[in-house]
């Protein structure tokens, strides 16, 4: 799974203890409350008010996405090799992992491995229901265009990645042992549910049902993604289902804890700092630009991409609040942000170095390959945002 850190992969330093992200959240909210000159009751009363805000939201959104997920994982039907560096965003995206996109399309891909990495990692980021929808939920930004302006930037930023493989020589010039697979139609039945979840956002989005309640709550993202994760559990074999719970359950758990120890840094934040001074109104512009650095530096700390949605939405949640930023611009920005980088602390690296990329010899080479390339994704996504601002869209 993306949201693993191998310890190969793991990174080591010299100076700071290695431990999980959800405990140096913990200390450091605690430490900078104390230092602010907090009460130990007004501490951890706000830390108790902080923690609790937003797990409930969360929990409808997490625990549905990973059922579906863990539901998709079951089927192993191949599609074509060009099917398959086509399905490799939606995959990631209704996986809510591109580790396993990748896994599963990889084999089939030929000299489009590459390809399908950056696909699989732009789709995991862009997409609903993955990095869009947690952290809009974080930001408690409900806007039935994000999904399409995901979508939208989706198209360039993959196109991006593919060319910059192509352009840094990292596809081999042919697989000679590589044979065509026909197209099984069978192989697109793990989509179905993914194809119900944005058929009822899109009807969510064009038509209104507040007369009708059950109806409205079935179109809106939570309604949406119980109903497609029902379909997925249903279209498993019976003796796996239960399992498939149980992994959402588990996967569900550790994040919550993440994003309570966040959102507790969140409220320990707000009381101590004015962030109506660091973004003032009119600073629209710069708090993107700000909102994309935090979540960049979230990543590279600890090279989960999940995490890292986990942990910077409820914290850039009262730096949205406080400033005249566009809310679906914020999450566009913070989902682009965490692009940077395909290092050796995401495990998504090791995959990819030790199949796509397994014949270069240098580290420093592999690096500049994955790294670059989502560098230049994360760059080519930001500068289409910030246009779209200027020009109005958001």
């Amino acid at each position: 799974m993306s949201n693993t850190t191998t310890a190969a992969s793991r990174p080591t330093t010299l100076y700071l203890p290695d431990m999980p992200l959800v405990i140096w959240m913990v200390l450091i909210t605690v430490g900078m409350g104390l230092a602010g000159g907090m009460s130990p009751q007004q501490l951890i009363e706000t830390t108790n008010t902080g923690f609790g805000r937003a797990l409930g939201e969360f929990a409808l959104i997490l625990l549905p996405s990973f059922a579906l997920a863990a539901a998709m994982s079951f089927h192993q039907a191949p599609p074509a090799k060009g099917l398959a560096t086509l399905t490799s965003p939606v995959a990631a995206a209704g996986m809510i992992c591109p580790d396993t996109a990748y896994v599963a399309l990889s084999p089939i891909a030929g000299r489009q491995k590459l390809d399908v990495a950056f696909g699989s990692y732009a789709g995991f980021k862009l997409l609903y229901p993955a990095g869009p929808l947690i952290v809009a939920t974080g930001l408690g930004v409900s806007d039935p265009s994000l999904p399409f302006f995901g979508l939208a930037l989706l198209i360039p930023v993959w196109g991006v990645g593919a060319i910059w493989a192509r352009s840094v020589g990292a596809l081999p010039a042919r697989i000679s042992d590589s044979t065509p697979i026909a197209l099984k139609f069978s192989a697109l039945r793990p989509l179905a549910p993914f194809a119900i979840l944005a058929l009822l956002l899109i009807v969510g989005a064009m038509v209104d049902f507040s007369a009708l309640p059950v109806v409205e709550f079935a179109t809106l993202p939570k309604g949406a993604l119980l109903i497609a994760a029902t379909v997925a559990i249903l279209d498993c074999p019976g003796a796996e289902r239960r399992a498939c719970l149980d992994n959402s359950v588990l996967r569900t758990g550790s994040l919550l804890l993440v994003i309570g120890a966040a959102t507790a840094f969140g409220s320990i934040l707000t009381k101590l700092v004015s962030l109506g001074d660091v973004f003032p109104s009119g600073a629209g512009l710069l708090g993107l630009l700000s909102l994309f650095a935090l979540t960049a530096m979230f990543k590279l700390a600890q090279g989960s991409s999940m995490a890292t949605f986990a942990a910077i939405a409820p914290v850039a949640a009262p730096i949205v609040s406080s400033s005249d930023i566009s809310p679906v611009a914020a999450v566009l920005a913070i989902c682009l942000g965490s692009f940077v980088a395909i290092l050796p602390n995401d495990s998504f690296y090791w995959l990819v170095r030790r199949d796509a990329l397994e014949n270069i010899e240098s580290e420093r080479r592999t690096i500049w390959i994955l790294a670059g390339g989502a560098i230049v994704q994360a760059l080519t996504g930001m500068a289409l945002v910030i246009a779209a601002v200027i020009f109005g869209f958001f």
